[in-house]
C-alpha cells in the first residue's frame, strides 16, 4: 500500500477525522490530559498510598516548595537513609510497605524475603516458550507480553480474593527481575549476535543483588554496586496515583478485570517517552551533548549548545531539555536530590566525575536559558532522570533496560494502587467526553464520490 493513492488518502482522512479545533477545549472548559489551566492535575481519587508534594496552593495561586515523596506517610530520605546507615538493602522493605502498609519487623521482612527469592523462579516452559521462541527488540514491550501470559499458568487467575490478590502481586513482582533478565540475554543473541548468558539464581540475593548478578557474564559485583541499584529500585518503587501508569493501572482495575491485564497495561504505559521511557530520551540527549560540546567545563559552549537545543536545532528538534522540569515538583524532585548525592559519591575519582560535572552544569544553566530562549520564566529543577542514567551507566546496566529496570521497581506501587482501587474504587472510572461533531445525513453508496 505504500505510496498509492489509496494509502495517501487513507493519510489525510487520517489527519482530517481526527482534528479537533483547540478553541472547542477552551470553550468547553476541557482539561485536557486531566490537567487544569495551571498544570496541576484535576483530582481524580484519594489515596491512602504515596504523597507527591511540590507546591501549596495559597490564596489561589501556585506557590513553589521543596519536593517531597511520602510512602504510607514515610518520607523517602528516611526509608533511604536509614537503610543507607544501617548498610542493609531496602527495596524489599519499601515494597512490604507499599504491599502491607505498614513498615515490618525483621522477622516479618526475614519471611517476605524468602517469599519474594522462591517466586523468582519462572514457570516450566515459561521461558523457551514466552520469551526464547518469540524474542523482541523491545524489553518493555516483552515484559508487558509475558506478564499478561503468566495469565495461562495460573490455575485461577480469575479469582479476586484479597489473599490470592496479594500472592499474584507478589508473584509478579518477584518474576519480573526474572523476566527482564532473560528477555535481554535472548535479545542479545538474536538480535545483537553476542553470547547470552543464563545464570541460575543464587538464593539468599537481593532483588539489586540477584538483578547484577544474573546480568554480568561472570556474576561479580561490589557490595556498595548492588546497594546503589537498590536505592534506585526504592527511589522507583511508586510515585503516586496520578502518573499514567498507576492511573492507567487503576482504570483497567476499576473494570474488574484480572491484574495480569491491568499490570501489563501499566507497564504498556510506562514504556511511553512522555513517561518512563523519557529515561531513555535523557540518555540520548546526554549523547549529544557530550559529542557536540568540545570541552564539558566551559560554561559558555554549554550554554550555547543548551540554547540550541531549545530552539529546536540540535539532539531530537523537540526543544526540550530532558531531565529537566516535573508535573509536581518545583524547586527539587527530593528522588534527584537523594540519587545526585550517590551519584557524585561513586563518580568522584573516576571516569565518570567529569561526565558528573558536566550533567550538574546543564542542571545549573537550564533554568536561565529556558527563559533567555523562550522568553518566560519558568522555575524548573532537575528531576531523577537527570541523574539516572549515568548511574546506570557506572553500573554497567545497558541502556536499553533503563526503562525495564523502572517497571521492575513500580511494579510494588501498581500493586499497591490496584489493592486500593478493588477495596475502595468499586466505581468503574468513566470520565466524559463531549461530542463536537455535526449529525449528517446518511448519503447511500451509490450517490458516495
Amino acid at each position: 500500500m505504500r505510496n498509492s493513492p489509496v494509502r495517501d488518502s487513507l493519510y489525510r482522512e487520517f489527519i482530517e477525522n481526527n482534528m479537533i479545533d483547540p478553541k472547542l477545549y477552551e470553550k468547553y472548559d476541557v482539561k485536557r490530559g486531566l490537567r487544569n489551566a495551571d498544570g496541576t492535575g484535576v483530582v481524580a481519587g484519594l489515596t491512602n498510598i504515596c504523597n507527591v508534594h511540590g507546591y501549596v496552593i495559597n490564596e489561589g495561586e501556585r506557590q513553589p516548595i521543596e519536593g517531597e515523596l511520602i510512602f504510607r506517610g514515610y518520607n523517602i530520605k528516611d526509608l533511604v537513609g536509614n537503610a543507607i546507615k544501617e548498610d542493609r538493602f531496602g527495596y524489599e522493605e519499601t515494597v512490604y510497605l507499599l504491599l502491607m502498609g505498614k513498615l515490618p519487623s525483621l522477622s516479618e521482612l526475614d519471611s517476605f524475603k524468602d517469599i519474594i527469592a522462591n517466586n523468582r523462579e519462572l514457570p516450566d516452559s515459561f521461558f523457551e516458550d514466552m520469551i526464547l521462541k518469540a524474542p523482541s527488540k523491545n524489553i518493555m514491550n516483552k515484559l508487558a507480553r509475558s506478564v499478561l501470559a503468566l495469565y495461562s499458568y495460573d490455575d485461577d487467575p480469575e479469582n479476586r480474593s484479597p489473599e490470592y490478590e496479594m500472592a499474584t502481586a507478589v508473584s509478579i513482582i518477584a518474576k519480573l527481575p526474572t523476566i527482564m533478565v532473560d528477555a535481554y540475554q535472548v535479545k542479545r543473541r538474536y538480535f545483537n549476535n553476542e553470547t547470552m548468558f543464563m545464570h541460575p539464581l543464587i538464593n539468599g540475593h537481593s532483588t539489586a543483588e540477584m538483578i547484577l548478578s544474573t546480568l554480568r557474564a561472570n556474576r561479580q559485583f561490589t557490595h556498595e554496586e548492588a546497594m546503589l541499584l537498590d536505592l534506585l529500585l526504592m527511589l522507583h518503587a511508586e510515585h503516586g496515583g496520578g502518573n499514567n501508569s498507576t492511573f492507567t493501572c487503576r482504570v483497567l482495575t476499576s473494570s474488574g478485570t484480572d491484574p495480569y491485564a491491568a499490570y501489563s497495561a501499566a507497564i504498556g504505559s510506562l514504556k511511553g517517552p512522555k513517561h518512563g521511557g523519557a529515561n531513555q530520551k535523557v540518555v540520548e540527549m546526554q549523547t549529544c551533548i557530550k559529542e557536540n560540546v568540545s570541552n564539558w567545563e566551559d560554561e559558555t559552549e554549554v550554554s550555547e549548545f543548551l540554547k540550541k537545543i531549545l530552539r529546536k536545532e540540535a539532539n531530537d528538534h523537540s526543544g526540550l531539555i530532558y531531565g529537566m522540569g516535573h508535573a509536581v515538583y518545583t524547586l527539587s524532585d527530593p528522588r534527584a536530590v537523594i540519587l545526585k548525592e550517590n551519584a557524585r559519591k561513586l563518580a568522584e575519582g573516576t571516569e565518570y566525575e567529569r561526565e558528573f560535572n558536566l550533567l550538574e552544569l546543564c542542571e545549573k544553566l537550564t533554568p536561565g536559558l529556558f527563559e533567555e530562549v523562550k522568553g518566560e520564566a519558568k522555575i524548573m529543577c532537575a528531576n531523577i532522570d537527570m541523574y539516572s542514567g549515568l548511574v546506570y551507566r557506572m553500573l554497567g546496566i545497558p541502556e536499553e533496560l533503563v526503562t525495564p529496570l523502572f517497571a521492575v521497581s513500580r511494579m510494588a506501587g501498581w500493586c499497591a494502587h490496584r489493592f486500593e482501587e478493588l477495596v475502595t474504587g468499586r466505581k468503574i472510572i468513566r470520565p466524559a467526553y463531549k461530542a463536537v461533531s455535526k449529525e449528517k445525513e446518511y448519503v447511500p453508496i451509490a450517490e458516495r464520490e
